[in-house]
């Protein structure tokens, strides 16, 4: 699938919504209502028909159940992202389109969350920050592997047993350099 036409699917904010709900687990329909309770029913079922019959999802399993046909949606094996040679070849204003999407979905699950009747930032683990990092590329590519290490075991983690679901978003950008930095000693 070309990278156009992958972000013109992926990228809509209910979509986003519905495969970040389907990572790393198999729902059905009635499983996604019951997470996704502000999306209307003909618009979720529109929106997985859609996603379906381009391949970032996949129905993995068809059952009856009281005269009708109840699927099982999955994420495909290889995810419903882009690859790193497609985000390698991507223009600038693809990547905009892309982070754009991407923090429009942040701020529509935030106001989500600002939106309950009760919120505690404390108990229930929410935050945000920004920190800047002072890496060599040697450092950068052992902190991807140990954030990797860390959180690669909990990506298996199926729902249920008193796990509330927790979006983690990540954004790793160089900072620009304070112009004194380059004159430092020691600095490359």
């Amino acid at each position: 699938m070309s990278r156009e036409r992958w972000a013109d699917l992926a990228l809509h904010p209910v979509r986003i919504r519905i495969l970040r709900a389907a990572a790393g687990t198999r729902l059905t329909t009635q499983d996604l209502r019951a997470l996704l309770p502000d999306i209307p029913p003909a618009t979720l079922y529109r929106h997985l028909a859609t996603l379906a019959g381009a391949g970032l999802l996949e129905v993995v399993e068809q059952r009856k159940v009281r005269g009708t046909v109840e699927r099982v949606y999955a994420l495909p094996a290889d995810g419903a992202t882009l690859d790193a040679a497609a985000l390698a070849t991507a223009s600038p204003e693809d990547h905009a389109r892309y982070f754009t999407a991407f923090v429009s979905s942040l701020l529509s699950e935030f106001s989500r969350y600002l939106a309950r009747e009760r919120i505690d930032f404390a108990a229930d683990g929410a935050g945000y920050q920004q920190i800047v990092l002072h890496l060599s590329d040697a450092e950068l590519a052992k902190f991807a592997t140990d954030l990797n290490q860390v959180i690669g075991p909990l990506l298996g983690n199926e729902p249920g047993k008193g796990r509330v679901p927790r979006l983690l978003a990540t954004i790793l950008l160089p900072a620009d350099r304070p112009p004194a930095a380059d004159t430092r000693e020691g600095s490359d």
